[in-house]
C-alpha cells in the first residue's frame, strides 16, 4: 500500500463536530493536541502529505493547520471529490508521476465524506473514520477509530496507516 495523502474532514473529524457561535461568528473549535503530533510529526517521518478539505470556512481552521504545518488546506468545498480530484492533479503534475485515489487516506464523519470514501477505498486507499461517525461512514471505513472525532481519532488513525503504509 503506498498512501501518499491523509485528507481530513475537520467539524467531527478533528474537532467533536460542535460549532460554538456567537453574535459576531464562530467562537472557538476544540483540537486534540495528539492529532496535532500525529499530523505535524508522524506523518512526515512516514512521507505522507496532510490535506484538509472541509465545507465550512474558518480563521480557526486556518490558523491551527499554520500551527501544524498543512500546506494543503481546501475550506468551503461544497464537493469534496472535485476538491480531492483536483489536487491528485496538481501533485501528480508537479511531482512528475501519477498519484490516484489508491494513494490516498481518507477520513471522514458524515456523509458529505462518503463519495470520497467509498472511491479510495475502491481504488485501493484507505477510508478512516472516528467511533462517533455516522453509520453509513462506519460500514464504508477500513478502518474505525476507537476514540470519538477531536478526541485523537486521528492520532489513532494516523498510527494505524503508519503501520501498513510502505513507501
Amino acid at each position: 500500500m503506498n498512501i501518499k495523502f491523509l485528507v481530513l474532514d475537520v467539524d467531527g473529524t478533528l474537532t467533536d463536530g460542535k460549532i460554538y457561535m456567537g453574535a459576531d461568528g464562530e467562537l472557538f473549535k476544540a483540537f486534540d493536541v495528539k492529532d496535532g503530533y500525529g499530523i505535524a510529526v508522524l506523518l512526515p517521518k512516514a512521507g505522507i502529505v496532510p490535506v484538509i478539505i472541509t465545507s465550512r470556512v474558518s480563521a480557526i481552521v486556518a490558523g491551527r493547520c499554520r500551527e501544524l504545518g498543512i500546506r494543503e488546506v481546501h475550506q468551503g468545498c461544497r464537493d469534496k471529490l472535485l476538491t480531492l480530484r483536483k489536487l491528485l492533479q496538481d501533485f501528480s503534475a508537479r511531482d512528475g508521476r501519477e498519484y490516484t485515489m489508491g494513494n490516498v487516506a481518507y477520513m471522514g464523519d458524515d456523509i458529505p465524506d462518503l463519495e470520497c470514501m467509498t472511491l479510495v477505498k475502491q481504488a485501493g486507499g484507505i477510508a478512516a473514520c472516528p467511533a462517533d461517525a455516522v453509520g453509513e461512514v462506519k460500514a464504508a471505513a477500513d478502518f474505525v477509530s476507537s476514540r470519538n472525532g477531536g478526541n485523537g481519532a486521528v492520532r489513532d488513525a494516523i498510527g494505524w496507516i503508519s503501520s501498513i503504509v510502505t513507501e
